[in-house]
């Protein structure tokens, strides 16, 4: 079943020239769904128009059914920095998208605290972002943003401000923990790798203005060999990218 949808969305900033164009791209549910392509292509303002942050001059998205164009605080959005509350604990910070819809904050950290152990997080309630490594606060910061709830989740290069090690540490993690959540998520992401490692579909985008110009399935079975991107399919895909990008 589809959970999002994007049908036929162009956007301008100056009403002239067209940042992007033309874009359909759909995430079913459950599914992880990449956006690819070279930095300038319209990739975060496609985010921010899916978001709601931007209407399109022409198009719309589409939320389970129901037409959400323009409409903030329908989706949840992870931008690429964590951006957690210095003066918040973690399980505050975690809680806050419930806070906002009106939970009592008692309530609120209880119902967060059901998932700390999922996530990797367990012990750290108490304590200030200042004090987590960057891998544990993406993965606080990816916590809250299932906390939003919703259909669909954005990922902004949610891993790109990580360390090699860390970064590969955290793809292993996030694997493990979207298999159990079952998130339908939507990131950006310029690393080739890391696309082909995590998703069930990718969507290049390029051109100016910015058009989806193929999409590909990755055919592997999930939860991924732990060798995955050893393997000769995993360089085949990124060979078949490399080709295709542009």
């Amino acid at each position: 079943m589809t959970a999002l949808e994007v049908r036929g969305v162009s956007f301008s900033y100056d009403n002239k020239s067209n940042t992007i164009e033309n874009i359909n791209i759909t995430l079913n549910k459950g599914e992880i769904v990449c956006l690819l392509g070279v930095s300038g292509g319209g990739k975060t303002t496609l985010f921010n128009v899916i978001a709601g942050l931007l209407k399109p001059q022409q198009g719309s998205v589409v939320l389970n059914g129901e037409d959400v164009t323009g409409q903030s605080g329908k989706i949840s959005y992870m931008l690429q920095k964590d951006m957690l509350l210095p003066f918040r604990t973690v399980e505050d910070n975690v809680a806050f998208p419930l806070i906002l819809k009106g939970v009592k904050k008692k309530e609120a950290r209880k119902l967060v605290g059901e998932h700390f152990a999922q996530f990797g997080l367990d012990g750290t309630q108490k304590r200030y972002p200042a004090e987590l490594s960057g891998g544990m606060r993406q993965r606080a910061a990816l916590l809250r943003t299932y906390m939003f709830g919703g259909a669909a989740a954005l990922l902004d290069e949610p891993f790109s401000a990580l360390d090699t090690i860390t970064k590969s540490e955290m793809h292993r993690w996030y694997l493990d923990v979207m298999e159990k959540i079952k998130l339908s998520t939507l990131f950006i992401t310029h690393d080739i790798d890391e696309a082909v490692l995590l998703s069930d579909r990718i969507y290049l985008l390029g051109g100016k203005p910015g058009t989806i110009t193929d999409e590909i399935v990755i055919a592997e079975p999930k939860p991924r060999r732990a060798d995955f991107n050893l393997t000769e399919a995993f360089l085949n895909y990124k060979r078949l990218i490399v080709s295709k990008i542009h």
